[in-house]
């Protein structure tokens, strides 16, 4: 990139990252108490639930993990885009509805592990301590990807040092999230979902135009994949070898962490009623449809039309950096509108920072509301509890700060782990609590604690030959999670006293209750 395209880029993001501090300093004035801060006042519409939901999802792996690894071995990897698509449906169609009414009857619960404590009469708060630290442990590794993300970002466009990266993005997002809380993040998400969504089906629709009608399977070929372009381009190969059973399995079972995503069900909880949250659905659906479609499309297109450039090899970026680089080189060699590009590479900025940011949001929660004023100090007043919220933000960044501190860490590695860690160990207990009645106390901490302690076990401790189990067997840990925690659920559920009739009336309550 030229130099006078450089400061056009770096004008464009410098516009863009003051616009989010901005309305972290609008939405500070506005924050009275922590519902203001953790849930808006339950005041979300539904646009800004939907594209908040969705961005704060997706995060950098949309534009980067998923896109490289697509551009490395193929569109069999679209498997796993193919189960978060099914994930997001069920969630929004199955979990959103009976979650926010739920939430309401409940003691107006704030936050899951809150919700989670009121929903079971938790009175010495076994819950509320064991799912707090569930969140702060794994949403450490989240927020670490998406720091990652920032400072590989950073470093491809602006050639700058990536551990000065890392703490220019960590720096920003601190800083909106710090000051206005839920609402700060949601307004900023939703600017955030917008331009991921346009900068996602702008780019492909370009590079396809520049590589031309008929050509793509040609400058595949030349570009060296697997397999030739045929098997590049097919749904059942795995790069040099073809999927089997387990792989696509695993890769689908992906869908099933949407269920115990605090990030994303705090939206559900915040939504201003039910006529809303139908509104949101929608959004909501066709967003992740277009996203993921147009993030596999870049992989595939990126290998065509960057070649002779192939990433990944000697001197040159990661795959997870083929969006970047298509951006980069239609905006600044073919069209030479460098500032609309930096304006689309904020899109990358903008997934990131929209991921990040609720993270950080939800482990202060758990923190602050949870184990401080729910645990340590119940008599702590609302300014205090506020206080705590803003410091865990500033103590949980640096953490991330250290854990992405290694520009080797893959964005697609950190979010696998996370993802598995919080949907085993909050997906099984949040669908069995909205629609099995049985559902117990005992049921509900056996669940947590094996669900996490699973992945944790499957993915980090070398039974086999030094390998883990995950390694050995293939096996993606959020499907084995997932399965042990209901099972552990049911079990224990079973072999315990059943619900008081408090609580039974409670679920017969809130079953019956009509979308208003």
């Amino acid at each position: 990139m030229k130099q006078n395209d450089i400061v056009v880029v770096l004008a464009a993001f410098a516009a863009y990252l003051i616009l989010m501090v901005v309305i972290g300093v609008v939405y500070m004035k506005k924050t009275k108490n922590s519902e203001d801060y953790f849930l808006g006042g339950r005041g979300l519409s539904g646009w800004v639930a939907a594209l908040s939901a969705q961005a704060s999802d997706m995060s950098g792996w949309l534009l980067m993990g998923l896109p490289g690894t697509v551009y490395a071995l193929g569109t069999g990897q679209a498997w796993i885009a193919v189960g978060l698509f099914l994930g997001t449906v069920f969630n929004w169609v199955c979990i959103s509805s009976r979650l926010r009414r739920y939430t309401i009857v409940a003691n107006n619960s704030l936050t899951l592990p809150a919700y989670f404590e009121n929903r079971f009469r938790d009175k010495k708060r076994v819950l509320l301590l064991v799912s707090s630290i569930v969140i702060v442990i794994f949403f450490l590794v989240y927020t670490a990807s998406a720091l990652s993300a920032g400072g590989k970002l950073f470093h491809s466009v602006f050639g700058i040092d990536y551990h000065i990266a890392l703490a220019i993005g960590a720096v920003v997002i601190l800083a909106y999230t710090f000051m206005g809380g839920f609402m700060a993040v949601c307004v900023t998400d939703f600017i955030q979902g917008s331009l991921m969504l346009v900068g996602l089906l702008a780019v492909p629709v370009l590079a396809y135009c520049f590589i031309g009608s008929g050509n793509l399977n040609a400058m595949l070929d030349e570009s060296q994949v697997i397999g030739g372009h045929q098997a590049y381009l097919s749904m059942t190969r795995n790069g040099e070898s073809s999927y089997s059973f387990i792989e696509i399995f695993s890769q689908l079972a992906w869908g099933l962490g949407y269920c115990g995503m605090p990030h994303i069900l705090t939206r559900f909880m915040a939504v201003k009623n039910q006529k809303e949250l139908k509104k949101s659905r929608v959004i909501a659906i066709i967003w992740v449809a277009l996203s993921l479609f147009a993030a596999v499309a870049i992989g595939v297109l990126g290998r065509a039309y960057l070649y002779p450039v192939i990433l990944g090899t000697e001197g040159q970026a990661s795959t997870e950096s083929v969006f970047i680089e298509m951006i980069t080189k239609i905006f600044t060699q073919d069209l030479r509108l460098p500032f609309i590009g930096g304006v689309f590479l904020c899109g990358i900025l903008a997934a990131i920072m929209s991921t990040a940011d609720s993270q950080l949001l939800v482990t202060a929660s758990s923190v602050s509301k949870d184990i401080y004023k729910d645990i340590l100090k119940p008599q702590a007043d609302e300014k205090t509890v506020l206080k705590v919220s803003r410091v865990t933000v500033i103590v949980v960044a640096v953490m991330a700060f250290a854990i992405a501190w290694n520009p080797n860490n893959s964005i697609m590695g950190l979010v696998s782990n996370a993802w598995a860690g919080l949907g085993s160990a909050f997906g099984p207990i949040v669908l069995m609590s909205l629609f099995w009645r049985r559902t117990n106390f005992a049921g509900a901490v056996a669940g947590i604690v094996s669900g996490g302690l699973t992945v944790i076990i499957w993915d980090y401790i070398p039974f086999i030959n030094g390998q883990t189990l995950g390694t050995a067997t293939g096996l993606y840990s959020l499907a084995t999670g997932f399965v042990i925690s209901i099972l552990c659920i049911v079990i224990f559920s079973l072999c315990t006293k059943a619900p008081e009739k408090e609580i039974l009336e409670e679920f017969d309550r809130v079953k019956k209750m009509k979308e208003e």
